[in-house]
């Protein structure tokens, strides 16, 4: 049984927007609000449409949408010292964005008041009851942002809580808590969050955080023990500054520990994450709580064998509830159980004290002795189990390859070349191309070479490409190891090769690639 209902108001597309590094198209910002209303969020704040044509743009072509969870909203200030609401070109300009539900804020700390509007604070007053009011007067769902709240109150509390009393007599439909600055921490937010409630007790009170001060998602969720009904933040926590509360992290902790009940399915939390993530241009953390790639990675034997026998032993919700999945590393601490733990999802039936265990798991201890790392390369161990028990044929065989470089670069010209020779089945093709640096040059080369054989080939594609040196006092003869990440339209997977050459260290991680693509397409 859920303790109450919570309402979720996702802020990506305006504050996230502000984030360092962030710039969305409309085009982005359509697909994030499809991704959003897919997943089952209650409010998109979507742009400012008195702030540029660009959201003004999105507005429009948003009202196409057929949403079926969630409510669009615009966000923009409070009106002009000595200018009325109707007259005022943002308001206006709210207006004309056709959205039902509008997120107003205004000042509430008398600093901000004084220095940076220059106007009285019984001015401010004024306006902030005006703008809601004449909204409401226009049937439109008002959510007034106190932005400053926090840092408004700690300077004059009184007049904090006067702006919140004139944005309720204007009519405001919610009242939100901002945290602006990102400086408050869970103590505060606490206690003034039960002020506001108790002093406004028909009034709905939402939260909003930044993360200046790393308490933006603890903040919001004590905001909501204390009585706070909404909470505003970015999915996968982007915003100016620090960035805003993490909802990929609120959420579940609402809905799975604290009992709270919000729209939203969170088994999707792990694909709705890295959808939006990748609209937005941005990585997430491999070790972000529950989206992760390393949120249910478990590396230590004790530990694996501990989730092997009672998953909760050392893991806190199960990963499937977050649409994540649990994922074991293999490295030269693993133990047998670890290995079987891993391999058998490989190579079915093995058992812990079977010959092919003790024959993989010392394969694997050599090859880590050499250099490799296959906890950040699943597909190379994958590989290497397969080729380890006989049961991988090679679907092509690399026969020759060679570089070459150029200096200086001519203009507009590529500064290194390639030439490759691939076998499969018996008929041989050689391939020469020009590219970006030796690496680019034998990745361009050897997939349009094996394109011949496998067309499929075409689909993949690099994202990622590391290089680690491995003796430091070896200088420029250290051993190497490259780790590329590899994806199609479905999946990505990354292989590994390790070296003294770093351009053959390249080559065999990009062997692996290919390899892997070719044989889950069997």
């Amino acid at each position: 049984m859920y303790k109450r209902k919570i309402e979720i108001l996702d802020s990506t597309l305006r504050d996230g927007a502000q984030g360092e590094g962030i710039s969305f198209s409309v085009s982005d910002k359509l697909n994030i609000v499809k991704a959003l209303d897919s997943f089952g969020i209650d409010y998109i704040e979507a742009g400012n449409p008195g702030s540029n044509p660009k959201d003004m743009e999105f507005f429009q072509k948003a009202a196409q949408l057929e949403l079926k969870n969630s409510k669009l909203c615009a966000f923009g200030s409070t009106c002009r010292n000595g200018v009325h609401p109707k007259n005022d070109k943002n308001i206006q300009a709210l207006i004309d964005a056709g959205i039902d539900t509008l997120v107003i804020f205004g000042k509430t700390w008398d600093l901000h008041v004084k220095k940076v509007l220059n106007i009285s604070l019984n001015d401010n007053l004024t306006i902030v009851e005006e703008t809601v009011s004449y909204l409401k007067s226009l049937k439109k769902y008002v959510i007034f942002d106190a932005e400053h709240f926090f840092d408004g109150y700690k300077s004059d509390n009184e007049y904090a809580m006067k702006v919140l009393e004139h944005a309720i007599k204007g009519g405001a439909d919610v009242l939100t808590l901002c945290d602006t600055n990102g400086g408050t921490l869970p103590n505060e937010v606490e206690t003034l969050t039960k002020k506001v409630v108790s002093a406004f007790p028909n009034a709905k009170v939402s939260i909003h955080c930044h993360n200046d001060s790393g308490c933006a998602v603890a903040n919001s969720m004590i905001s909501v023990d204390a009585g706070a009904s909404q909470v505003q933040g970015t999915f996968i926590g982007i915003g100016e500054r620090c960035g805003n509360a993490d909802l990929s992290v609120i959420l579940p902790n609402l809905k799975l520990k604290m009992g709270y009940d919000c729209n939203g399915d969170i088994s999707q939390l792990y694909s709705v994450t890295r959808r939006i993530a990748d609209i937005s241009n941005t990585q997430i953390d491999n070790n972000k709580p529950y989206v992760g790639k390393s949120a249910f990675a478990h590396k230590g034997g004790m530990h694996i064998d501990g989730v092997l026998k009672v998953h909760a032993s050392f893991e806190h919700v199960d990963p499937e509830s977050v649409g994540n999945k649990r994922k074991f590393l293999m490295s030269e601490v693993a133990g047998r159980s670890t290995l079987l733990a891993k391999a058998s999802s490989i190579v079915p039936n093995l058992t812990k004290d079977s010959k092919e265990v003790v024959m993989i798991l010392e394969k694997l201890k050599e090859m880590e002795h050499y250099g490799y790392h296959f906890e950040a390369a699943d597909a190379s161990f994958e590989l290497l189990v397969k080729r380890t028990m006989g049961l991988y044929k090679p679907h092509f065989n690399l026969v020759l390859y060679k570089t070459m470089g150029e200096f200086p670069v001519p203009v507009g010209g590529m500064p290194a070349s390639a030439t490759i020779k691939v076998e499969v089945d018996g008929k041989e093709e050689i391939t020469a191309v020009m590219g970006n640096g030796p690496v680019n040059a034998l990745d361009l080369a050897l997939r349009k070479s094996l394109t011949v054989f496998y067309p499929a080939i075409k689909d993949i594609r690099l994202t990622d490409y590391k290089v680690r040196v491995l003796e430091e006092n070896s200088t420029t003869a250290a051993k190497v190891r490259v780790l590329i990440e590899t994806a199609d339209e479905k999946r990505s997977w990354s292989t590994i090769g390790v070296s003294n050459d770093i351009i053959e260290a390249s080559l065999i991680a990009l062997v692996d690639s290919i390899e892997y693509k070719l044989a889950m397409n069997e």
